[in-house]
């Protein structure tokens, strides 16, 4: 079982991000805070300047609309985002222009995080605010609270895991946090229904692998686990977990992605390759991007993004069919996370990176301490939220702002090699067989 610590110190940084920005102002609300879900004391917003979308009401209208379109947007800076962005424009149309207020998200958003840190740490241009906002405000709920017995808003189950030897790797399938997928040492992959009983019940284990299950990867109904015995594995989740395929690497696999079109291996053999699981004769393309062992691997339609023991990140341009760049680090990355035109990943000494990746671009951003004493395992991000795993031992939950804002820190007995988010559910795996998962209370 895990101990949770509240952590709410600034790490050092790197190169920080972009630390200007106007600064809210502290005026009275207009609204009564205490019957909205509570956000930890956070001040209220400033007024945001929106006249660029900004209706003008008829002449007859009267009641809310009748005002200065300046004081609404002030009065719904102190309701909750979830409430300005899905209940509001079902409210009327008027109302709905809100929640699509690029300044007065802005202004929420500096509000929540705080002047002094940089936010986004990647590219703003088609930065998505309206979940940004929600994600923080959802993290800050859920998670700055949680040292306080008091008041927990996440419930925490630990499963009987059956698998007897250490859990390599955890992912959360479906959408909605409801099914967890397992992969262990022990050779064999399990489902769990997170919803059944009061601490989830096992559905399926999946046996094939002739040696480790070291990573596990979903898109729709097809799972694929790779493994230590150089293959990947196809398992069909609308057909009971039949399997579905099975393709030989040339080495043993230690990341794998899911892309709409191709499935991508990195493996210990330093290629990167590229499988159209339709067909018979599935590889489609082989790259040696790395001098090292492929560590893990981020990818969309347009770039994959790898990194290899060997200190690099590589940079592939499917489109045009090229590496399109490297760069060389001081250490290499053990895990790495995509979103949007941000990319988080985590190296073997601790250190979280920051870079972005737009218009064909790739630039290094900053390097971040966020107290993690030992490789950065996992690591998850979003528009507004931030999760690492450690072999110290710890999961920590942070802002992904420049520098991270870690809200808590989780301690467990052992390394934890593991984590999954997804819905707000996050699961970890811990040690040989402690499996844990973190829900919000209904």
């Amino acid at each position: 079982m895990s101990e949770v610590r509240e952590d709410l110190k600034e790490p050092e940084s790197g190169a920080g991000g972009d630390q200007g920005g106007p600064c809210p102002d502290t005026a009275t609300p207009l609204v009564h805070e205490a019957s909205w879900p509570d956000l930890q004391g956070l001040p209220p917003a400033g007024r945001s300047s929106s006249a660029d979308i900004s209706p003008s009401p008829p002449a007859e209208t009267s009641g809310l609309l009748s005002l200065p379109w300046e004081i609404v947007t002030h009065i719904a800076s102190h309701l909750p985002a979830q409430c300005v962005i899905t209940v509001l424009p079902k409210v009327c149309h008027a109302l709905g222009i809100v929640g699509k207020d690029s300044t007065a998200l802005q202004l929420r958003a500096r509000r929540l995080i705080g002047p002094q840190a940089g936010f986004p740490v990647g590219p703003r241009e088609d930065f998505d605010w309206p979940a940004a906002c929600l994600e923080i405000e959802q993290l800050i709920t859920c998670w700055k609270g949680q040292a306080s017995l008091h008041k927990k808003a996440l419930e925490c189950i630990a499963l009987p895991t059956d698998h007897f030897a250490h859990i390599n790797s955890v992912l959360l399938i479906g959408g909605e946090g409801k099914v967890l997928a397992t992969g262990s040492r022990d050779r064999t992959v399990k489902l769990w229904d997170l919803q059944a009983g009061s601490s989830g019940t096992l559905l399926h284990t999946l046996v094939g692998h002739q040696g480790w299950v070291w990573c596990l990867a979903c898109r729709g109904s097809l799972l694929a686990s790779g493994g230590f015995d150089s293959t990947v594995r196809l398992w069909d989740l609308q057909a009971g977990c039949a399997e579905r395929g099975l393709i030989r690497a040339g080495a043993a696999v230690l990341c794998l992605s899911c892309q709409p079109d191709v499935l991508l291996a990195g493996a210990f053999d330093k290629r990167v390759s590229m499988y159209d699981t339709r067909v018979a004769e599935p590889l489609v393309k082989s790259l040696c991007l790395h001098g090292g062992a492929v560590m893990c691997l981020a990818a969309d339609d347009k770039y994959i993004i790898s990194g290899g023991k060997d200190c690099t990140v590589s940079v592939y341009d499917r489109r045009a069919g090229k590496g399109l760049q490297k760069v060389r680090l001081n250490s290499y990355l053990r895990s790495i996370s995509y979103s949007g035109s941000e990319i988080w990943a985590g190296d073997n000494k601790g250190t979280l990176h920051s870079f972005s990746m737009r218009a064909g671009s790739f630039k290094i951003l900053s390097q971040f301490d966020v107290g993690h004493t030992a490789a950065v395992n996992v690591i998850h991000s979003s528009p507004g939220s931030l999760y690492t795993c450690s072999s110290d031992r710890t999961v920590k939950v942070h802002i992904p702002c420049a520098p991270p804002r870690t809200l808590c820190t989780l301690h467990y007995q052992a390394e934890v090699s593991g984590l999954s988010v997804d819905a707000g559910v996050l699961a970890v795996a811990s040690g040989d067989v402690c499996l844990e998962v973190w829900r919000p209370r209904k």
